[in-house]
């Protein structure tokens, strides 16, 4: 009997036995990998760039044969999407603080903002037109505008130079443009003090600037970038006495004007850039004590600008075909701060340029400031190899 368990044990024991030692079924496909964990990329876009420069002053008096290389400040540039419609720009300005007062907190070199805004596309149109918002620190009316003329990194623009007022601003501002871009208006209210200060008053300023290209679908390439600007700034700032003190008469709570209008005329090609402008200022400042004695009085001064400029690649503008690298550039700016007076103070600028590369480029450029007839500005005749790097 138990000879008989044991044999049927085993026969039932052999199919598993047997069942073990064949191979799997790979027939069957194997069940999928878990999926991976899911990774949301943001697309920014980075750019930058960077203006260095050794200079030479060539004027008598103390400062002459003073010399020095200079980094005069790097970009950094971030843009990125911010939802539909919607994206942000941040300019990174790295610089060397020199100034001194509430705004310059640190020494050495630091890095502050120069524009950082929401953008909102608010109209994109089918016939051409479109339109945009911004909100935050950004560009001002017109220096942007003429930026794309000049070569910002030989010299300011005029109107910068002059100090009329700062390239960029904290505020609100619009862009609607035409089709071809035949039109567009630019209109921005601000605080005023400009993105290198903080706000200093109640009032703010106000600006709109309206740009043609007439000859937009015209034949010829220099013709069709021709470009006629007009705007105007009005503006605000407080009294000196707006809180009053001791022994003043009272609080003085209006503001002294701050206006400015232009009127400016380019062409804008690689091979030749142009540009003339016709500027008017009007400030107001006051003298006294706000007493009895010495009472406050409001004086207004006008101011005006002339300027001319040309940037001119003379092998590629003979021959379209050129390729050789060679530059130049002229500009002349009279400035009058006071119409009242005989006073002005002459801006003049040459330069011969050499493209290394498509992004970078030096230029062997003179400059020379020469005050006339009293006008309140140091005399200086000044020779600069500027380097300029975009990345």
């Amino acid at each position: 009997m138990k000879k008989t368990m044991i044999v049927a044990l085993g026969l039932l024991a052999l199919p598993l036995a047997l069942s073990a030692q064949q191979p799997a079924d790979t027939t069957k496909p194997a069940p999928p990998p878990p999926p991976p964990p899911a990774v949301v990329s943001i697309p920014v876009d980075f750019s930058g760039v960077l203006y260095a420069n050794y200079q030479y002053r060539g004027d008598a008096g103390a400062a002459k044969s003073t010399n020095k290389f200079d980094l005069e400040r790097a970009y950094l540039t971030f843009r990125m999407p911010a939802g539909d419609r919607a994206s942000i720009r941040i300019t990174a300005d790295v610089f060397q603080q020199t100034a001194t007062g509430p705004d310059a907190f640190y020494k050495g070199w630091v890095v502050r903002a120069k524009y950082a805004y929401l953008q909102y596309d608010y109209l994109k149109s089918a016939t051409g037109w479109n339109g945009l918002a911004r909100a935050g620190l950004l560009h001002n009316v017109i220096i942007d505008h003429v930026e794309g003329f000049w070569p910002r990194w030989i010299s300011q623009t005029p109107v910068e130079r002059a100090g009329f007022f700062s390239s960029s601003d904290a505020g609100v501002a619009t862009l609607l443009t035409a089709p071809n871009k035949f039109a567009e208006i630019y209109a921005s209210i601000v605080n005023g003090p400009g993105y290198t200060s903080r706000e200093t008053d109640r009032f703010k300023d106000y600006s709109v600037r309206f740009s043609l290209t007439p000859f937009g679908t015209a034949d010829n390439k220099l013709i069709r970038t021709f470009a006629l600007s007009g705007w105007t700034y009005i503006g605000a700032v407080g009294s000196t006495f707006v809180a009053g003190g001791p022994g003043q008469v009272g609080t003085v709570g209006s503001s002294l004007p701050r206006t400015r209008s232009c009127v400016f005329a380019g062409i804008r090609d690689p091979r030749l850039s142009l540009g003339a402008e016709w500027d008017t200022r009007k400030d107001a400042k006051e003298t006294g004590a706000n007493t009895v004695a010495a009472p406050r009085v409001e004086v207004d001064s006008s101011g005006r600008l002339l300027a001319g400029f040309a940037v001119i690649k003379p092998f590629q503008l003979m021959n379209a075909q050129s390729t050789f690298p060679l530059g130049l550039v002229a500009r002349w700016d009279r400035f009058k701060p006071n119409t009242a007076t005989d006073s002005f103070i002459n801006i003049i600028i040459g330069a011969l340029t050499w493209d290394l590369n498509k992004k970078t480029a030096l230029s062997l450029d003179y400059q020379e400031v020469t005050p006339h007839s009293g006008a309140i500005a140091a005399a200086t005749k000044t020779y600069f190899l500027h380097l300029v790097a975009n990345f």
